[in-house]
């Protein structure tokens, strides 16, 4: 039964996550589009919040309830699932574009920015593929 409840919570999780991530590049769309000083600097909060409030806890607590549902059946995940091997790839690259973003907060912060609404655009989608490859390996087991 624990083992459900934390699958859920993870789940939650999960979904908050990605939330944020799908939310924040977008957010650097708009910023990067921005012409005035007060846009500019209320896109510096909204991100600011985003990325502390949600998007780094939610990233905390998924990796800390998915550690827990390993810790269910270490010999079955970590030795015969090559499956979740390639999913806890997927999820390193995703915590990797996770602080990407916490770099490119920064650059906006700082008003660094070089980089067109065009290039955020296209940033953006990078988190769709990782999560229809991450949920077909999760659900569909494939190897």
């Amino acid at each position: 039964m624990t083992f459900l409840y934390v699958k859920a919570f993870h789940i939650i999780a999960v979904v908050t996550w990605f939330a944020a991530i799908f939310y924040l590049p977008r957010l650097f769309v708009y910023h990067a589009s921005a012409d005035d000083q007060v846009s500019r600097e209320r896109f510096k909060i909204m991100e600011r919040k985003l990325y502390r409030g949600i998007m780094t806890p939610s990233m905390v607590v998924v990796v800390a309830l998915g550690s827990w549902l390993i810790s269910f059946n270490p010999q079955y995940y970590l030795i015969e699932s090559h499956w979740l091997h390639a999913k806890l790839t997927l999820v390193t690259l995703l915590i990797v574009y996770h602080f990407y973003c916490g770099h490119l907060l920064k650059v906006f912060r700082d008003d660094n920015n070089q980089r067109s609404h065009v290039f955020y655009r296209w940033f953006n989608e990078v988190p769709v593929f990782l999560l229809i490859a991450i949920v077909i390996l999760a659900i569909v087991k494939p190897f």
